[in-house]
């Protein structure tokens, strides 16, 4: 075995829990699926929105990022990123991409757009500060979407 394929994102980590020291050990690396929780971290579902051609519009039967705690979470993490002007969809693939346990970061794009801010993530990184900031979001709304 090579790699596993588990969901990874800002809003379950769960896989930091399970099996990251596994991954680590046993040099398995993490296929992250889902790291942007179905869109869900680019903001674009804040506030109720339901874009047209949105994932969780179009599959409404994936409730896995559609509660209270998400949404809660999912605000603080736009507001870090929009506050040292970050795009929330990039800093939240640029957080992924920075765990050590991931050798690939498996994308969803529905327009070109997308794949192209979702490329860009690649060349963001995120400073310590930045870093501590999502730490204490995510000890406040800890895996709100396993």
């Amino acid at each position: 075995m090579v790699t596993i394929q588990n969901p990874y994102n800002l809003l379950n980590r769960l896989f930091e829990i399970n099996l990251a020291e596994f991954s680590h050990r046993e040099q398995v690396g993490l296929l992250a699926y889902s790291p942007l929780a179905f869109g869900v971290l680019s903001g674009k579902y804040l506030n109720g929105a339901r874009p047209a051609d949105g994932r969780l519009t179009l599959f409404d039967r994936f409730q896995r990022y559609s509660n209270v705690p998400v949404n809660i979470a999912t605000e603080a993490y736009v507001a870090l990123a929009r506050k040292y002007q970050l795009d929330p969809a990039q800093m939240a693939l640029a957080y992924v991409n920075s765990r050590p346990f991931v050798t690939s970061n498996i994308i969803g794009a529905t327009t070109l757009e997308q794949l192209r801010s979702n490329l860009d993530s690649l060349s963001v990184q995120l400073s310590p500060e930045i870093i501590d900031a999502i730490e204490v979001i995510h000890s406040t709304q800890p895996n709100p979407a396993p």
